[in-house]
């Protein structure tokens, strides 16, 4: 039975500051519409998660609309229409949407008036989602031995100071060989003078892209954590092992270049798939963290939005020193989802390839919902009920494999980004500073 925890919030977050959503509780909060909104909709269930069998009642209110009508779609699974119906509304509310299911199901419905348009979603019966496609019989064999050619080579690492680090705390814009066709790089923070044993790890990744300023490792994001509690030892790592601190031509070339659609390089060919890689390049900066003689031993926490959220459940998967990961709208998670009629998490190769065998076999090795499988980690995990990104079938299916604690959000109008900004102070408010809270104490 998995340990989610309720409460009456909701969360919703841009794609800036997305990842930042942390709480004790899973957030549900309907009614708050902005001044001027025109289209609002009610759950029977605000939770927005449902039990087998139980009756969903989806009501819409449109006050000072031009028209009477609404055009209403309901998606299952974000794989199939199974509404799509014009119909009348009025400022008083009316029922827009009724059924029930017998089973797990992701439901999203989206209402739209002219150019206004509002949405929400829920799930029913999350913890029996399983993944779309078995795990491999050699699943734990195949990491075993890329772990131990890591380890077997020697590690040599790179140091270069950077200027401005504050008093008390140094960086490094640092380079870490690895076995992947890239060294792991990003900069490294840390306390100048701190007790051998006295320090937790903070590990920070990053979302989707190559030449965006979220794609970047930063001194400052390092050093903000390396500052918190008593103190840190903090890497801010780029998913692609990239030069720090360089031109923006340089990023765009990557971009353009060999970096292109990088997501799908080699997706049909297990040793070649570009996400082992990324994946050794995490598992070797955790080995460079582990390796300080600062390191407490017992303290790790992964933190990452979207593709970096896949990459926090994949750094609890892949190393069990792992004690947290904060996942948020995480990529990476049940790959398999298309064979069984779901979408599956970004970015769904398995679908893109037309549900080839050669690529389901591959990407299998590189899917959160397996590496998870038996991880202790805490993971605290939001999902946006909207998101066609990484849908909340897919995390579900991803972390109902793990055995650790889950504290997990549910966010009914929480696409993958912060669509409806009315609700932005709501999320500063009841998300952001809880999240705050939850690192503080991590790290205390």
């Amino acid at each position: 039975m998995m340990n989610y925890y309720k409460s009456n919030y909701l969360i919703l977050g841009t794609r800036r500051a997305a990842w930042l959503s942390l709480a004790l509780a899973i957030l549900t909060i309907f009614s708050l519409p902005a001044e001027g909104q025109k289209l609002k909709l009610q759950q029977s269930n605000p939770s927005g998660i449902y039990k087998p069998g139980e009756q969903i009642v989806i009501s819409l209110s449109a006050e000072d609309q031009e028209t009477d009508s609404v055009t209403v779609e309901v998606f299952k699974d974000f794989s199939k229409q199974v509404y799509a119906e014009r119909v009348a509304v009025s400022s008083d509310g009316e029922v827009i949407y009724s059924n029930t299911f017998p089973g797990p199901a992701a439901i999203s419905c989206k209402v739209t008036a002219g150019e206004e348009w509002a949405a929400t979603g829920l799930v029913v019966d999350p913890e029996n989602f399983e993944p779309g496609y078995a795990r491999p019989a050699d699943f734990d064999a195949f990491w075993k031995r890329e772990k131990k050619a890591l380890r077997k080579l020697k590690m040599n690492v790179k140091m270069e100071p950077e200027n401005g680090e504050g008093e008390g705390f140094e960086c490094y814009d640092t380079e870490i060989n690895c076995t992947g066709p890239k060294p792991a790089r990003g900069y490294f923070a840390r306390p100048v003078e701190a007790d051998a044993n006295s320090l937790p790890i903070v590990l920070l990744v990053h979302a989707a892209g190559v030449n965006g300023d979220w794609c970047k490792s930063k001194p400052s994001s390092a050093l903000n954590y390396a500052r918190m509690g008593k103190g840190a030892l903090c890497f801010d790592l780029n998913a692609h092992g990239m030069l720090n601190g360089m031109p923006e031509a340089y990023y765009d070339s990557l971009a353009a270049g060999p970096l292109h659609r990088y997501f799908y390089q080699g997706f049909d060919r297990r040793d070649d798939f570009y996400f082992k890689g990324m994946y050794l390049r995490l598992q070797r900066t955790i080995d460079f963290l582990t390796s300080q003689p600062e390191w407490d031993g017992r303290r790790i926490i992964v933190i990452g939005e979207s593709q970096g959220g896949g990459q926090a459940l994949v750094a609890a998967g892949l190393d069990k020193r792992v004690t947290a990961a904060v996942a948020t709208v995480p990529a990476m998670c049940d790959w398999g989802g298309p064979l069984a009629g779901r979408k599956g998490g970004w970015p769904d190769p398995v679908n893109a390839s037309g549900n080839s065998s050669e690529v389901s076999e591959a990407v299998s090795y590189f899917d959160a919902a397996h590496l998870l499988k038996n991880s202790r980690a805490t993971l605290f995990v939001e999902i946006g009920l909207i998101d066609r990104t990484c849908p909340s079938s897919s995390i579900y299916a991803a972390i109902n494999q793990s055995k650790g604690r889950k504290i997990v959000y549910t966010v009914p109008y929480r696409g993958h980004h912060l669509e409806q900004e009315e609700f932005l102070e709501t999320w500063k408010e009841e998300v952001l500073r809880k999240r705050e809270d939850f690192i503080r104490h991590f790290l205390r």
